[in-house]
């Protein structure tokens, strides 16, 4: 099994040559190391960065056999971890197309056949590289630079796996395409790369799950991804995750939104040690619409430090950013929600709503809001909120019967309720079984 680690020049130039590269990618990777190396890393309250030995990851770790569309041909050993996750019983129900990723490389992808017959690409980004190259090379990097930010410039330098996604103009696909990262290998960095391209008048929605087992040392997590949406599309972007309490998720997500375009950022967060990840979306043409929901569960050792951007540029354009947090047991939530209307988006909405629930006095919750609006012709509206959760409504549950910690998590439920009920069925379930689980852990 190959592993590479370390920050040197020469890790990044056999990694694309493991890959087969053209030129000008491996030339961005290096700009991206210099970048990297050269930038600080980010002041957040809580977050010890020391613990985090850059010099010491595996950058790439390549799995035992090559990517394939038959479930029949991959590993055992791998098999039976996307297994219990009970990946391939969920592509039977409600999936369009797959893609698994396992450690660096995605090992297992596939799409049905209808959606290929009506031009929808799904590959993994790698593959994407080899077979679209042209198309790659016009948005690789161009809503998220190299040097958008530390992170951003590690992924650059390092990324390998994550999805490729075009939807031709005006087809709808009708069910989710999905990717799961999976990492499997200790004091590992996963770098997964995603470019997802929606023409104009088309619909759709991907959803990426992501998870790990614990290993005595940290793993680091820093996805990049980037979404394009032409005009009258709309797309839905989902993630759900539930990394091991040893992860750091340092992740950076932008979408760009053409006029009259829908775009929606649905991000459900649970596990990990810290999370850093800010969704953003321009509203880059007229009529441009985007909606940025989360929900966060954070518990003891446990620091988040997430919310939403949202860029006005044009007219008549309007935004929503929406968040849920719960924290437990000295659990730490900090939101910050970024806004700007520029000078030339006259006639926008904008809204930002940032509720917090807090299960005890030894957890924290932080609320940033950043409001820049360069026009009087908008209007803007913010409100926040912290609260413990109400006797009242647990003495009226214990009234009729219900013990005091079904009780309890029944309200947390119900707090997260509008985040719950936008996820397709099988995935809400799952997800409440897990914010279930947190409860049982928080007030047991």
């Amino acid at each position: 099994m190959l592993k590479l680690r370390g920050l040197e020049k020469s890790v990044v130039e056999q990694l694309s040559e493991e890959k087969k590269e053209p030129k000008w990618m491996l030339s961005l990777r290096l700009k991206a190391l210099e970048a990297f190396k050269k930038m600080p890393l980010p002041s957040i309250e809580g977050i010890n960065w020391e613990e985090v030995d850059f010099g010491d990851i595996n950058y790439y770790v390549k799995p035992p056999s090559p990517s394939t569309t038959s479930w029949d041909e991959v590993p055992e050993e791998i098999k039976k971890a996307f297994s219990e996750l009970g990946i391939l019983d969920e592509e039977k129900k409600i999936l369009a197309g797959l893609s698994s990723q396992y450690d660096s490389e995605v090992i297992y992808h596939n799409v049905k056949k209808v959606f290929e017959k009506q031009g929808i690409v799904f590959l993994s980004m790698d593959e994407g590289l080899k077979r679209y190259e042209s198309v790659v090379r016009k948005y690789f990097g161009k809503l998220i630079p190299y040097n958008d930010n530390k992170f951003a410039a590690l992924n650059t330098a390092f990324w390998s796996g994550g999805s490729f996604v075009y939807i031709p103009k005006n087809v709808v696909v009708d069910r989710p395409l999905q990717a799961y990262f999976l990492i499997a290998t200790e004091a590992l960095g996963q770098f997964e790369r995603t470019l997802i391209i929606a023409e104009e008048g088309s619909v759709a929605q991907y959803i990426e799950g992501c998870s790990a087992p614990i290993y005595r040392k940290a793993s680091l997590h820093a996805g990049v991804v980037e979404v394009f949406v032409k005009e009258n599309a709309r797309f839905r972007y989902t993630t759900v995750q539930n990394w091991s309490k040893n992860v750091y998720n340092l992740v950076t997500k932008r979408a760009l939104a053409h006029s009259k375009a829908y775009v929606e950022w649905l991000d459900g967060n649970l596990g990990s040690k810290v999370t850093v990840k800010y969704p953003s979306i321009i509203l880059n043409g007229e009529g441009a619409k985007a909606k940025i929901l989360s929900i966060a569960y954070t518990s003891k050792g446990q620091i988040f430090d997430a919310g939403g951007k949202a860029i006005h540029k044009a007219k008549h354009t309007s935004s929503s950013l929406i968040s849920k947090s719960i924290s437990a047991k000295g659990g730490i939530n900090t939101f910050r929600g970024w806004l700007r209307i520029e000078e030339k988006a006259k006639h926008s909405k904008a809204s930002i709503n940032c509720d917090a629930l807090l299960l005890d006095k030894e957890s924290k919750s932080n609320t940033f809001p950043y409001i820049d609006v360069r026009t009087n012709h908008s209007i803007v509206s913010h409100e926040a909120s912290v609260s413990s959760i109400n006797e009242e409504k647990l003495f009226y549950l214990q009234s009729r019967g219900i013990k005091k910690e079904e009780a309890e998590t029944m309200v947390v439920m119900g707090f997260i309720e509008e985040f719950v009920k936008e996820l397709p069925l099988e995935y809400a379930v799952e997800l409440n079984k897990l914010i279930r689980l947190e409860m049982e852990n928080a007030l047991g």
